[in-house]
């Protein structure tokens, strides 16, 4: 059955044409398992003896497609075939035979090989058993130690393909826990990243804290346990987060239900891709596990009154070490600060609804351009709070809803069109008003464009009487 489903995958078709009848090439890791699962093979992994440069340029010159040098260090090349939306590596030989590369391996599923030309499986450590009877153990005693990516790799692999980790590879991985922070940041966010944007990712993050991974790669989350909250809130700071996580992954599902009849618009948002090869969902469902993330560093209790007081600028703060840590890139960093530093904005803006329209306006200008993705974010955030409080009660949730169901049509509008149009330039208005550059020429901007959007200006002349008239009682309440 594996042999027929690899045969019948048109990447292995072209990685057999190019290779030849060579008996140094097997077909390793990934693609194996998903043969053996029923599912599509579109990636590959192919271990060959000698020059895996060599093989990759020969598969590249099949594909039409470029071939690059992936890792110096583990000899391996990879195929973009970007027209076919597949890539191939290519790894040399580990060790003086198939099954000694196999040995090397992190978790028997993995260590399955089938030669590119010729018959049979190759299946030392019976992986493919061990896939039939949904668990993941690992190759040998050492799989951890000899690489901890490994040990956020179990929690990854076990919640994506729906995995119980095997007691002795779970005791084996809490015992190397401590070194789960080795490896690269970048190469355990690649990790996180599979964990959190993959199909089911709180069962991922259950398996990160059950093999004692979380208190070792994101700490400041594993400090979220046991820190207790007000009466709006059931569960305690951890417990919460998850929650949020929750009704972030149900907003993903059926944005319609919440987004007021812009649900594919929202959707389409949601689907496009932010950075660190991250879309936007999975960054929302990142800052969902880290908008709270400075609770415990910002509690405090008076006369049985909880309160975490600027826990959304401590929390940018913290995100902004977090991912210095994880060496993210510069935009997911600051769109994972906004997220968490404007989480409460729109909480605040209840009891003025319906809001005037200057108010929607200094709404998108301060949380552009996460406006869209913020008020989603405060949607789950208050669905998951169900406490006794009264911010728990349910005529406060659908004034929450109403609203931003409102915000995010505008905030959609703000993100297709932008900012009002200027009425007047800058330099325009400072030679009207015999202004100079400055913070009051900036601020006399940001006047006009508030009053233009809520429809108090329109055409250039209203504008310039507005200007003066600001002006005037500016200078006034001096």
């Amino acid at each position: 059955m594996i042999r027929d489903r690899l045969d019948a995958a048109p990447v292995v078709a072209a990685a057999r044409r190019a290779l030849g009848g060579r008996e140094d090439a097997w077909v390793v890791g990934g693609a194996v398992r998903d043969a053996a699962l029923g599912r599509e093979v579109r990636d590959l992994d192919v271990v060959v003896g000698g020059d895996p440069g060599a093989a990759a340029r020969a598969i590249a010159a099949e594909l039409r497609a470029p071939a690059f040098e992936l890792s110096g260090e583990f000899r391996t090349w990879r195929v973009a075939d970007r027209r076919g939306g597949r890539q191939i590596d290519v790894t040399a030989l580990r060790g003086p035979s198939i099954e000694a590369d196999l040995a090397e391996r992190d978790f028997t599923i993995g260590a399955v090989a089938v030669p590119l030309a010729g018959e049979g499986v190759i299946d030392p450590f019976d992986g493919v058993a061990d896939l039939e009877r949904r668990r993941l153990r690992a190759v040998g005693e050492r799989s951890f130690l000899a690489d901890p990516l490994r040990l956020l790799r179990a929690a990854r692999l076990a919640a994506e393909l729906g995995l119980e980790v095997e007691p002795g590879t779970a005791e084996l991985a809490r015992a190397a826990a401590p070194r789960a922070a080795e490896p690269a940041g970048e190469r355990q966010l690649a990790e996180l990243r599979c964990v959190v944007g993959g199909p089911d990712p709180l069962r991922g993050l259950e398996l990160m804290g059950h093999l004692g991974l979380t208190a070792v790669v994101l700490p400041e989350l594993e400090a979220l346990r046991g820190v207790g909250q007000g009466p709006n809130h059931h569960l305690d700071v951890y417990g919460h987060t998850l929650a949020v996580l929750e009704r972030a992954l149900e907003i993903e599902r059926d944005p319609e239900r919440f987004a007021g009849g812009r649900g594919e618009e929202v959707a389409a948002l949601l689907a496009e891709p932010l950075a660190d090869e991250m879309s936007r969902a999975v960054a929302l469902r990142f800052g969902a596990l880290l908008h709270d993330i400075a609770k415990p560093l910002t509690r405090s209790e008076r006369d049985g009154f909880v309160g975490f007081r600027g826990h959304d600028r401590e929390g940018a703060r913290v995100i902004g070490a977090i991912c210095r840590r994880l060496r993210a890139s510069r935009r997911l960093t600051e769109h994972l600060q906004a997220l968490a530093l404007h989480h409460l904005r729109l909480g605040f803006l209840i009891p003025e609804a319906p809001l005037p329209p200057r108010r929607v306006h200094e709404y998108l200008r301060a949380t552009d351009p996460v406006g869209v993705d913020v008020t989603l974010l405060t949607i789950a955030d208050r669905l998951a709070a169900r406490g006794s409080g009264p911010l728990a009660a349910p005529e406060m949730i659908r004034a929450h809803l109403d609203l931003a169901r409102e915000m995010i049509g505008a905030a959609l509008d703000w993100r297709r069109d932008g900012p009002p149009r200027p009425l007047v330039r800058g330099d325009e208005l400072a030679a009207e008003l015999g202004l100079g550059p400055g913070p009051r020429l900036g601020e006399l901007l940001a006047e006009l464009e508030a009053a233009q959007f809520a429809g108090e200006v329109v055409d250039r002349a209203g504008a310039l009487e507005h200007a003066r008239r600001w002006l005037a009682e500016s200078a006034e309440s001096l």
